[in-house]
């Protein structure tokens, strides 16, 4: 009997050991499987940021949070891409000028509509992203100015598309140009409002002599351009100081997936790799979210639900880069969008149809249903009427789904969980908590958005 149980022991030992060898051994499988996932796809570390000109980063950051650059002067850049949510708004849509209060708490003034589309945060924007805006309206070159055929419609003299792009709010009536008609904060008429829509240089003189009348903005400028005098300031000059802002403030790449780019094996968790596996893998999203930002290369048509006041061209629909000249192929296809601290980023999609990352990937697991199903309870109660749910505009989108997503995943809860653990490994720690960016006063002494 005492040999029976020693035999029996020693056989246990022997089941222990070899469990051990198997939990020993599984990890660095895991990780070898999706370092092999990261070569296939594209998936490099970040290198750093260049250092901006700390003038120029200075004179971004006050026009940032200045609501001077508003035609009714009661909103800034920041309004839309605040620190405290993240360079976002936490809204599904935007509320331009006339609004009030901010975050998700935003309420729409009298007589104003929702932006169409969400505002997407601006952090990491300046790592040379291939396209900005929801529809991909400006296009990179190769990480370069931007193209000749955009700079003679925007502004030429704009040294990136980061500073391209700043050019526009300021021009959009309902972001931030105002209403003919309008009137200010302080009651005056909104001198901006009265020009032409297809007036943008005369538009964005005018915000420089707003700003040029103000001492210290004067000062700022002549410190971020010393050798540029006055009277040849433009606002493609205020532009690239704003996106020197966002660069040298906003670029945020320290993520324990950054860290696991960087060969270090324990940044990530098991359960980590385990999404990492899938997102490479079973789940697809590889497919389209690939390279170093695991997107902003493409677009598609993403079975996203559709709601808001649609495009000018189309209401109540937005077609998204359909509506674009020549880009009729890409029916209801918005901007792949890139996935670096999306943690942090919700309400999600280019209308924020859906306010978690879990209801994000419940609806890839089956995009057909998941569109035909759509529950409107989960927008805020300003939004739910503004759901197109009828059939014909469910079966427009449907018709163009792209055709990766038309077969469901069959992805258990377990591997849902996984899968948003991964999406949770690419957020840098110093982007939740951005405070700091936000200053005491602006130049204008106009109430600073916080």
């Amino acid at each position: 009997m005492v040999r029976l149980l020693e035999r029996i022991c020693f056989a246990l030992l022997l089941f222990g050991a070899a469990c051990e060898r198997s939990d020993t051994f599984a990890e660095p499988s895991l990780d070898a499987g999706l370092r092999q996932d990261l070569s296939r796809w594209g998936v490099i570390p970040i290198g750093p940021m260049a250092v901006q000109d700390p003038a120029l980063v200075d004179l971004g950051r006050a026009l940032m949070f200045d609501p001077i650059l508003s035609g009714n002067r009661d909103v800034a850049c920041a309004t839309c891409h605040h620190p405290a949510t993240h360079e976002a708004d936490g809204l599904s849509l935007a509320i331009g000028t006339g609004g009030s209060g901010l975050g998700p708490g935003r309420t729409l003034g009298p007589g104003r509509q929702f932006v169409p589309r969400n505002a997407p945060s601006l952090l990491n924007d300046g790592l040379g992203l291939f396209y900005l805006f929801w529809d991909g309206r400006l296009p990179n070159v190769l990480g370069g100015p931007p193209p000749s055929f955009l700079t003679a419609s925007v502004a030429p003299g704009v040294s990136n598309l980061l500073a391209t792009q700043a050019m526009l709010p300021v021009v959009n009536r309902q972001e931030m140009r105002g209403e003919p008609g309008d009137r200010d904060v302080f009651g005056a008429p909104n001198e901006l409002a009265q020009f032409a829509d297809s007036d943008s240089t005369a538009i964005r003189q005018a915000i420089m002599r707003r700003l040029l009348a103000i001492p210290e903005y004067v000062a700022k400028f002549t410190a971020a351009y010393p050798g540029t005098a006055a009277g040849q300031l433009r606002f493609e000059h205020a532009a690239t100081a704003l996106a020197a802002f966002q660069m040298q403030a906003l670029t945020k790449t320290d993520s324990p997936f950054d860290r696991y780019l960087s060969r270090d094996d324990a940044a990530l968790t098991t359960q980590q790799k385990r999404g990492g596996r899938l997102f490479f893998g079973k789940a697809q999203c590889s497919t389209c979210h690939n390279g170093p930002l695991l997107g902003a290369n493409g677009f598609a048509n993403a079975g996203v639900p559709q709601l808001g006041p649609g495009s000018p061209t189309t209401p109540p629909l937005d077609r998204g880069r359909a509506d674009l000249a020549n880009q009729q192929f890409y029916e209801f296809a918005f901007r792949v969008a890139p996935l670096r601290n999306v943690e942090l980023t919700a309400p999600y999609m280019h209308d924020g149809a859906f306010p978690t990352l879990e209801a994000v990937v419940r609806h890839y697991n089956d995009v057909p249903l998941a569109l035909q199903t759509y529950d409107p309870s989960q927008l805020a109660p300003a939004l739910r009427t503004a759901y197109h749910g009828d059939a014909a505009t469910v079966d427009s989108v449907a018709k163009s789904v792209d055709f990766r997503l038309r077969t469901p995943l069959h992805l258990t809860d377990g591997e849902m969980g996984d899968l948003v653990a991964f999406l949770k490994s690419l957020t840098d720690p110093s982007a939740r908590d951005l405070s700091a960016l936000v200053p005491a006063a602006v130049p204008s002494g106009l109430p600073v958005p916080r």
